[in-house]
């Protein structure tokens, strides 16, 4: 296949290096095209031709500050973390893939051997790879390399889009175990964004039988509604407070302050409250009602183990990806990508096609 200016080649690895197009984010709001070699595949990595990337909020903001908390670009990045494509060549010692099967990729790889490692945490593991994070670069690329362990195949029946947007249902899904959403709960999702949106569907599927969802946008409150919440709330106008009864878990996805306090004060006895969404450094707990309610209040952070179990929910059609998409723009036009959501309120998740 060709790469730019270079080839890839067939199964046991890549050809003489070529070239590929990437987007690169210089620094704040300075995005460019760039060629760069193809990636190499060493020892147990898979080379993959990236067909779709979703854009994160991560991007975004990276982009306009330049830095996440004590993640900082202090070097060009490639931007772009949800991704899927097909496997383009084989590492040494890779059995498990082979060339032209479809994948998703789980952009971050732990180092496998340290203590939260060895526990099955690895999403805490301390010595991270992950995607788009400085100084690791992303997937708004033609090609990235991988761990062969972390590009997971996917069947025909899923999309592209789909196939990228697995990352973000798996955070859903991490959220959903860390409540410990089951048969029969009652769910209260904070924020209709694209993580709020694939948390409903995972509470769903689950076993939730009433999902509320609390936004301020209609048009994302609308689109809860047509996947499956049983009831919105416009936090504009109403309390979750008020609902007629009280959730048992709270899936925080808005990282608003205000927000998170209210739905702590909403939930039920013994409730669970998982803190999803990214505001602020620090939080003012309601501390009587955490106290008083004996409720759990749990951070999440990313994700471990979640793929096969997105895979099988999209792939029986418990859950709809495909739905969340509202844009799709070249590599070449992924600054527009990364500010789909400032020009229109009604963009819910954006994604970028490398290959066009």
């Amino acid at each position: 296949m060709s790469a730019a200016t270079g080839t890839v080649r067939g199964t046991g690895g890549i050809g003489p290096a070529g070239t590929m197009r990437a987007s690169v984010l210089r620094g704040p709001g300075d995005v460019v095209v760039e060629e760069r070699a193809v990636p190499q595949p060493g020892p147990g990595e898979v080379v993959v031709r990236v067909s779709s990337v979703g854009v994160c909020g991560s991007d975004t903001h990276y982009y306009d500050h330049g830095r996440i908390g004590r993640f900082v670009v202090e070097s060009p990045l490639v931007l772009g973390h949800e991704a899927a494509g097909e496997v383009a060549a084989l590492g040494p010692g890779v059995a498990t893939l082979a060339v032209g099967q479809r994948v998703s990729v789980e952009p971050g790889v732990p180092d496998l051997t340290c203590p939260q490692c060895l526990a099955g945490r690895y999403n805490l593991c301390p010595d991270m790879r992950f995607f788009a994070t400085p100084p690791i670069d992303g997937a708004f690329a033609e090609y990235v390399v991988v761990h062969a362990a972390f590009a997971h195949p996917v069947p025909e029946t899923i999309s592209d889009d789909a196939a990228a947007l697995l990352e973000p249902l798996s955070v859903g899904i991490w959220a959903c175990r860390r409540g410990r959403v089951g048969a029969g709960s009652r769910v209260l999702v904070t924020g209709a964004g694209p993580i709020g949106l694939v948390s409903v569907q995972a509470a769903l599927a689950f076993g939730a039988t009433e999902v509320v969802v609390s936004d301020v946008n209609p048009a994302r409150l609308a689109l809860a509604q047509d996947l499956g919440a049983t009831e919105v709330v416009d936090a504009r106008t109403a309390r979750v407070a008020d609902l007629p009864r009280p959730p048992q878990v709270l899936l925080e996805c808005s990282g608003h302050p205000a927000a998170t306090a209210d739905a702590i004060r909403a939930l039920d006895r013994a409730g669970r409250a998982v803190l999803v969404g990214m505001g602020g450094d620090e939080l003012a707990l309601p501390l009587s009602v955490v106290q008083e309610r004996e409720l759990e209040v749990t951070g999440t952070f990313r994700y471990a183990g979640t793929w096969p179990t997105a895979i099988a929910l999209v792939a029986a059609g418990r859950i709809d990806l495909d739905r969340l998409v509202t844009g799709s723009y070249r590599l070449d036009q992924a600054e527009d990508a990364l500010t789909a959501g400032r020009r229109d309120p009604r963009s819910v998740k954006v994604v970028v096609h490398p290959q066009t």
